[in-house]
């Protein structure tokens, strides 16, 4: 079975986001994909197969299958364009999360994400302990994939936010976004922790910003957006609303591909 490696969100290799991309020939038991996941070891593994006219997307880390995974997406469309078995410029996806699709525009690869806002609600006190937050975040909401977002004003205090990850990672929560107002040129920042999915801090989250996308949007009252996600490998994504949709862009760079031996 052919596989690739490609880090997502970067133009450069070894930054960003990397996800394992298992090109399938046939069918997979959960279990065996699960087995892979855990194999691969990074924060997503995604496993596609052709589906009539479109494709079967599926996305695991190293402890658990997720509904929605942006990097995983954007490799995806990568990887098969890489392989020869994309034709055009766009792909549709079949997910847990509904269609989906990317278009190839040049260097960037965007996604057509469902928009998913958060609404408000009081955060939880044990994620404010965790992350070892000593002000209150201005704005906290939970959305329907059960990512809490938290607001806490500027870009550097996301950036020096120094999480208990012992703490952290014992949180049953499968996304706490944290987010401020961005440097220039970017107009927010970000970082993203995802302890019930095995995950402490996730180094570019796509499916975070269908959560980020609308609620900066009733903050800064625009729909286009650059944003940055502030880990330690970073990386950059174009963020644009489109109604229930959210559409997110961003680069990629293939660091290994290879063949991968199925018992």
């Amino acid at each position: 079975m052919t596989y690739f490696i490609i880090d997502a969100f970067t133009d450069k290799a070894f930054a960003g986001n990397p996800a394992a991309v298992c090109l399938l020939e046939r069918p997979l038991t959960t279990e065996l994909m699960a087995s892979i996941a855990r194999e691969m070891n990074l924060s997503e593994t995604a496993f596609v197969r052709r589906e009539g006219d479109a494709w079967r997307l599926r996305w695991f880390t190293p402890a658990v299958e997720v509904p929605l995974c942006g990097h995983g997406t954007l490799a995806t469309a990568r990887a098969l364009h890489e392989a020869g078995l994309v034709t055009g410029d766009k792909v549709h996806f079949n997910s847990l999360s509904g269609e989906l699709a990317a278009r190839y525009q040049g260097d960037w690869i965007e996604l057509d994400f469902p928009s998913l806002p958060p609404s408000p609600a009081p955060v939880p006190a044990g994620i404010l302990d965790a992350l070892r937050l000593d002000a209150t975040p201005r704005w906290t909401g939970i959305n329907s994939h059960h990512y809490w977002l938290l607001d806490v004003g500027s870009a550097a205090t996301v950036r020096a936010l120094a999480p208990d990850r012992a703490a952290t990672m014992k949180l049953d929560m499968p996304g706490i976004v944290v987010t401020g107002a961005g440097d220039a040129p970017y107009d927010f920042t970000s970082r993203f922790f995802a302890p019930a999915d095995g995950i402490f801090e996730d180094p570019v989250t796509g499916s975070a910003h269908a959560a980020l996308a609308p609620y900066w949007g009733n903050v800064l009252g625009k729909t286009d957006f650059v944003a940055y996600q502030a880990s330690s490998r970073g990386g950059i994504l174009k963020v644009r609303l489109a109604g229930n949709r959210v559409l997110i862009a961003g680069r990629t760079v293939v660091v290994a591909t290879g063949d991968l031996l199925i018992p």
